[in-house]
């Protein structure tokens, strides 16, 4: 080997400043310039580097679409129904109710208390349909929901006492028909007396609004009437629970303990978590599925890494044996290669990381160009409740996703650089 000759095939230059960085860090890097040979290994780097940059890239991008309609549907859900609520026993007035809302309004996580009356129906119009009806206070319900803010006709402050107004979301209104300014007869599972025998309480109400929360589960089963209204037509003396509003939803169960431990035994504190945990959970164990699933995808990104390493490694032989006959310990050698490994690793996270954080968020506009361009709809808003593709960037996500594919990275480089420190110099350079 000449003495001008240089490990990476670039002749040394006097000039060059000192090898002051570590030796292993000084040859990775010059393994990593070396362009004059081989240029296939060149190749194979940049197909890791491309690929580990796809696959980070995607995992970004369908987690943040994953968290977009978590957000979405959490909003939805939580701007129908509160965070937390406090009843009594079934099919009864809350007790003091009153002293109730004191208790719960001291408390610093609780933002909001409004009382409510709940109940099952029967909606009589030109169709029939079931629903649930639920008495509120209009001016109250502002604290606790974002109905008022989902009204397609009408408004919420109609629903005053003895006004016998009601709200239907806008599936149960064309189920039964109707549209504002209607009349429809609401029928409750309470009977009253009369010389033909017992027959159940029915009342007849004018449609003053029609909402819209992009829900099934309350565009058509749900319908609202004043909360003294529903008291009277249930035979109650109060309301049957008091819905809250929390500072933070997913802190919903340590507060609903201490309400429950403040108010006492003769309340029930549930939270949003526990009527639809079912729903929730599905959407989490989709998320760690898809995590999961493209988590292996950036492991088989990796496995290319390896090929690559590999490669290198028996391209470098002899340069691996020379350094070992100048006194090159194992480590330093195992050092040399997981420096190119992890510099791939690097740069291909760093560009994943970027083009897929920018590709999240812009994601809606991207589709919504597409959509422009070809003129396909990939949502419809006629079947499907969110129409837009939703997209929320987390910084724990990319963290995480960065963390885990540096870590691959690492494990990729130990076997390939294992075997460049096993090296013996007398067969490697037998035939040199």
């Amino acid at each position: 080997m000449p003495d001008n000759a240089c490990l990476g095939g670039q002749p040394f230059d006097p000039s060059d400043p000192p090898m002051f960085r570590p030796l292993e860090l000084f040859i990775g890097l010059r393994y990593t310039r070396a362009k004059r040979r081989n240029q296939f290994i060149s190749f194979i780097s940049a197909i890791s580097i491309v690929c580990i940059t796809i696959s980070v890239m995607a995992l970004i991008t369908v987690m943040s679409v994953m968290n977009g309609f978590d957000d979405q549907l959490r909003s939805r859900i939580l701007g129908a129904i509160s965070d937390a609520t406090v009843s009594g026993l079934p099919g009864e007035s809350v007790q003091d109710w009153q002293r109730a809302v004191q208790v719960v309004g001291a408390n610093p996580h609780v933002k909001g208390a409004a009382p409510y009356v709940e109940a099952q129906a029967m909606l009589l119009a030109r169709r029939p349909g079931p629903a649930l009806i639920r008495g509120i206070e209009a001016s109250e319900e502002p604290k606790v929901s974002d109905l008022g803010k989902h009204m397609v006709e009408g408004r919420l402050d109609e629903l005053t006492p003895h006004s016998w107004n009601i709200v239907l979301g806008r599936e149960l209104a064309m189920t039964l028909g109707v549209s504002v300014g209607d009349k429809v007869i609401m029928v409750v599972p309470q009977f009253r007396g009369t010389p033909f025998g017992s027959v159940p309480k029915q009342r007849g109400f004018r449609v003053s609004g029609i909402f819209e929360m992009g829900m099934q589960e309350f565009d058509s089963g749900l319908a609202l009437i004043n909360m003294s209204d529903a008291e009277a037509l249930n035979g109650l003396s109060g309301p049957t629970g008091i819905r809250l509003k929390l500072d933070d939803i997913y802190n919903a169960r340590p507060v609903a303990r201490e309400l429950a431990d403040s108010l006492g035994q003769f309340y029930r504190v549930e939270t949003w978590i526990e009527s639809h945990a079912n729903f929730f959970s599905a959407i989490s164990m989709e998320k760690k599925v898809m995590g999961i699933i493209l988590s292996l995808i950036v492991l088989v990104a990796v496995i290319n890494l390896i090929s690559m390493l590999m490669m290198l490694v028996t391209d470098k032989q002899a340069d691996i044996a020379i350094l070992r006959t100048l006194g090159a310990t194992p480590r330093s050698i195992m050092g040399m290669f997981m420096v190119q490994g992890l510099l791939v690793g690097i740069v291909g996270i760093g560009f994943g990381v970027g083009l897929g954080s920018l590709l999240s968020w812009k994601l809606p506009v991207i589709v919504k160009w597409i959509e422009h361009v070809t003129g396909v709809t990939f949502l419809s808003p006629d079947i499907y409740y969110i129409s837009e593709l939703p997209s929320k960037l987390q910084a724990t996500d990319v963290g995480w996703v960065a963390l885990v594919t540096f870590a691959f990275s690492l494990l990729a480089t130990l076997y390939p650089a294992w075997r460049a420190s096993r090296t013996q110099p007398a067969q490697a350079l037998r035939y040199e």
